[in-house]
């Protein structure tokens, strides 16, 4: 069995399965044997059932943000908006199901007519993180399910807990074994038998770049579709012309989600000269009220890190920073509750050449940067590999139009700290990944284009 632990206390939560492969290829084998059935089902009877899914969860959503909070650390106001951010999804894709369109096209031949449909793309593989373990599910199912597509999961071994609290009530809903799959187990074994297996026709995956193009590299020799959303280094920049006040508070909140722990937090702060030490005495007078805490309570709060490997990652990158030259403002050690809770930090004077510029850094740091003017600013932006978000503030209409051409990530946003939606396509470019998630664009992934002509009409 897999122990899941708490990481606020070191705590054992629960235990998850530890299958073995032929476990695992049992599920695939259900996975794929459910195809043929559910891509046929009428596509309202799929709604319906996603439907079904989202009143039962949303019912109950207190134990799972509880759940979230126990196996991941993370303060219980973030987990309900986590609950409430994943059940958008499954409400999204309940109603795009019917939505799948395809197209009639001016024929190219006389007597004849030309068609475009579109088919669920097979039985689909997904593979989650740990730092969001209700909405990176759900909205992967969901888009799946919608589409016509069966999906057999891997949530990450540290919090399996939600994903098997979701499984539970989506056999209650009445989506049926084979349709919805979850396994459980050692990762590497796993991943090879989702892509070795050539009847899987799809994977998905959010997490590191690293294992991403693993995954892609393995996939690819049986030429399967993949959606990959991966690592991120967003910059957060903001002008001397944007809304003060608006900009301290949209930084603080994006960073501090999840205790830094996103793949969409900002990690190279770029402040402009004029108001530079105003900004970083802000921030760090705002973040100082802000207590660091287990996450069972109904304040925001600063929770763990999820492991030992993160909290010393971390620290690591706090004392490189501080070796090479910056200021530590606020913060810069563990916390003096222990543990793996880790101070939020403020760094100033930081500079590109320095580790933490060049890192996803999954933590409470905020490194601020100096910049100049906009040329400079999108060009030091635009120097990582990673390409999945990127913030600027400023009220300067025609400077975001400019940051919204000439910065190279997969979304821009604009004068908000706040990313997601189920509306929204969602994804990253360049080592961040490709594909989308969320938004009719999500549910594209999950089919395939099929062109048929019909000749000889006149006979």
């Amino acid at each position: 069995m897999i122990k899941v632990y708490n990481p606020a206390d070191g705590s054992v939560v629960g235990e998850a399965p530890e299958m073995t492969l032929d476990e695992v290829k049992a599920a695939i084998d259900r996975t794929c044997q459910a195809f043929p059935g559910w891509s046929r089902m009428l596509a309202k009877d799929r709604g319906d059932l996603l439907r079904r899914w989202f009143e039962l969860v949303r019912a109950d959503k207190q134990s799972f943000a509880e759940m979230i909070v126990k196996e991941n650390g993370k303060c219980l106001s973030e987990a309900m908006g986590e609950t409430d951010y994943g059940l958008g999804f499954v409400e999204w894709y309940a109603e795009e199901a019917k939505r799948v369109y395809g197209d009639t096209i001016p024929t190219h031949a006389a007597n004849s007519a030309v068609l475009v449909m579109k088919e669920p793309v097979g039985p689909t593989a997904a593979i989650t993180p740990w730092n969001f373990p209700f909405m990176m599910i759900v909205r992967k199912i969901s888009m799946a399910l919608a589409a016509g597509c069966t999906m057999i999961l891997k949530p990450s071994e540290l919090t399996p807990l939600t994903a098997y609290k979701l499984l539970d009530y989506a056999r209650r809903a009445g989506i049926p074994e084979g349709v919805f799959e979850m396994v459980t187990g050692v990762p590497s074994e796993i991943g090879a038998l989702f892509t070795g297996d050539d009847r899987i026709r799809k994977i998905t995956f959010t997490g590191s770049t690293a294992v991403g193009k693993h995954l892609a590299e393995a996939s690819g020799r049986g030429l399967k579709k993949m959606t990959l959303e991966l690592g991120g280094n967003a910059p957060f920049m903001v002008f001397d012309d944007a809304h003060f006040e608006d900009a301290v508070a949209g930084v603080v909140a994006a960073k501090l989600r999840n205790s830094g722990q996103v793949c969409i937090s900002p990690n190279r702060i770029y402040v402009q000269d004029a108001i530079y030490e105003r900004f970083a005495a802000a921030v760090a007078e705002r973040v100082a009220k802000i207590r660091v805490d287990q996450g069972l309570q109904g304040e925001f709060v600063v929770g763990p890190l999820i492991n030992a490997a993160s909290l010393g990652k971390v620290a690591e990158l706090v004392e490189d920073a501080k070796r090479k030259g910056a200021k530590i403002v606020l913060g810069g050690k563990v916390h003096a509750k222990g543990g793996l809770f880790y101070e939020p930090t403020i760094l100033t004077d930081v500079e590109d050449g320095m580790m933490v510029a060049q890192t996803e850094i999954f933590g409470p740091i905020f490194p601020l940067y100096r910049f100049h003017t906009e040329e400079e600013v999108v060009k030091r932006a635009n120097d990582t590999e990673y390409g999945l978000v990127a913030y600027a503030y400023t009220r300067d209409v025609g400077r975001a139009f400019r940051l919204s051409r000439n910065i190279e990530a997969g979304m821009v946003i604009l004068n908000s700290g706040s990313v997601g939606t189920a509306s929204v396509p969602f994804g990253g470019v360049k080592h961040s990944g490709y594909g989308r998630e969320g938004s009719y664009y999500g549910i594209e992934e999950y089919v395939e284009v099929k062109y048929v002509l019909m000749a000889g009409l006149d006979r």
